[in-house]
């Protein structure tokens, strides 16, 4: 049996279908114009002749970028802090909102964590205070400098929380009565209904840690310690200097500084550092308004 659209209907769906375009493409566009900036002549870029394909192609930008010993080394600093420091943020995320997801009939002590948790969302010690105690506990020009003072992202802890706090009672009052204990019930019960919530919270945990440049500078006193994001930074404020210290590039000086600009090499810089997000996003984007969703409302 066909079901007649009527012709109001079938406006309002090519208004809807045309608006939902018009503002898909808006923002693409911005997007789109960096790359072609990013393999653009920079006598081109300095123009303003660059729209949305390449003037004068070249690779020079993302050459000047790449031919150095240090941007592998800089690479390698960012897989590891983010394959390290992912799975920490996810293990003390979930230690942490299992047991306050409990009621204070379960956990007397629940809402004085809590309070002790929201406390650290709106009041910051500051920039001076956090870094003496890096630099006193000894971890400065070290990979964990960039992992213990941020490893529980307490946001994410209380999206995760909230969510726990929805999941039915009888859910894991049957668990207990089959025998299982919390930790049996939280790994086998509890994280797998959960699923939406933690890739959400595993990109955020990804995406902060791979797009952090701040404080590779402040507890980094080398530039072979340097995370990408940071490296990347110090090519684009000042490429000059950036050239004449760095032995793999200092034959090509006037190579490089003829043909690269902090235009091209920013725009470059963008899309080095997106291609991880954009391999990875795909995969948890199914979850990942689900997962938001249901961890910001509770019961």
């Amino acid at each position: 049996m066909s079901i007649r659209t009527s012709t109001s209907r079938k406006v309002f769906l090519a208004v809807n279908a045309a608006l939902l375009t018009l503002v898909s493409l808006i923002c693409i566009a911005p997007f789109i114009n960096l790359l072609a900036v990013s393999f653009s002549d920079k006598t081109a870029v300095a123009a303003g002749e660059v729209t949305f394909l390449p003037v004068g192609f070249t690779t020079v930008s993302y050459e000047f970028i790449t031919n150095s010993s240090k941007f592998l080394d800089s690479l390698i600093v960012s897989l590891k802090r983010t394959v390290i420091g992912v799975p920490l943020n996810l293990l003390l995320i979930v230690l942490t909102a299992y047991p306050l997801s409990k009621s204070r009939k379960d956990f007397r002590a629940r809402p004085y964590f809590s309070w002790f948790f929201v406390i650290t969302i709106l009041f910051n010690a500051g920039l001076i205070p956090t870094y003496m105690v890096v630099k006193s506990t000894g971890l400065i020009n070290s990979i964990w400098s960039l992992l213990l003072p941020g490893a529980l992202p307490v946001f994410s802890m209380l999206v995760v929380m909230n969510y726990m706090r929805s999941l039915p009672k009888e859910l894991l009052e049957a668990s207990y009565i089959d025998g299982a204990n919390h930790l049996q019930t939280l790994l086998r019960i509890v994280l797998p209904v959960s699923a939406p919530t933690i890739a959400t919270v595993t990109l955020f945990a990804f995406v902060d840690h791979w797009n952090s440049w701040f404080d590779g500078m402040i507890y980094m006193n080398r530039i072979e310690n340097y995370p990408l994001q940071t490296y990347l930074q110090t090519v684009v404020v000042n490429p000059e200097e950036f050239i004449r210290n760095n032995t793999d590039l200092s034959g090509n000086l006037s190579k490089y500084l003829s043909l690269v600009s902090a235009r091209t090499t920013g725009a470059a810089q963008m899309f080095l550092a997106m291609i991880p997000i954009l391999c990875l996003y795909p995969f948890l984007q199914k979850y990942f308004t689900t997962g938001l969703v249901m961890g910001s409302v509770k019961e």
